[in-house]
């Protein structure tokens, strides 16, 4: 029953993010005309992502040559916050918050998933702190999963992620 349960679960978190990413499929593999911002906007699957980099105002950053790795939290990962997380983080007061938090997800260089497959390693991320990526089965950033690799934007690549990174205070 357990088992069940889980491949149930396992099936509608597939069957989610095949519906919210489907956009983004015709990127991967494929020569991008988007930016990561406008990729992000297309997909439909980040609208708070792309909501709260506006409310950051780094839209101009990641609309700029780069390249950029964005490991991108779908808006599921960001419902999965605390009740009240999001809302609070949108507020213009916490802003610099925000800002951390958002360039947390991003690195200043384009890295596929073939460039680290099989790797452990910390890497520097915009805000300034290391993540940890482990690519040795599957893909993992710090604890979350990527639920999609290499979708390929004109000034990087974006990483579909299943949970929000927070950096360490």
């Amino acid at each position: 029953m357990l088992r069940r349960t889980f491949i149930a679960a396992v099936s509608g978190l597939a069957l989610t993010l095949t519906a919210g990413t489907a956009a983004l499929a015709e990127h991967h593999g494929a020569k991008a005309k988007m930016d990561i911002v406008d990729t992000a906007v297309n997909a439909g699957a980040f609208n708070t992502l792309v909501a709260a980099v506006s409310a950051a105002g780094l839209v101009d950053v990641l609309k700029s040559k780069g390249p950029f790795t964005v490991f991108a939290p779908t808006d599921e990962a960001f419902a999965a916050l605390p009740a009240g997380t999001v809302e609070d983080l949108l507020k213009p007061e916490n802003k610099d918050q925000l800002v951390a938090i958002l360039t947390y997800h991003v690195v200043p260089s384009k890295v596929m998933s073939a460039d680290i497959a099989g790797a452990q390693a910390d890497v520097a991320t915009v805000q300034g702190s290391n993540i940890a990526v482990d690519a040795t089965s599957g893909v993992m950033i710090n604890d979350a999963t990527v639920v999609m690799p290499d979708i390929i934007a004109k000034n990087g690549v974006i990483h579909v992620i299943d949970t929000v990174l927070i950096p360490a205070s």
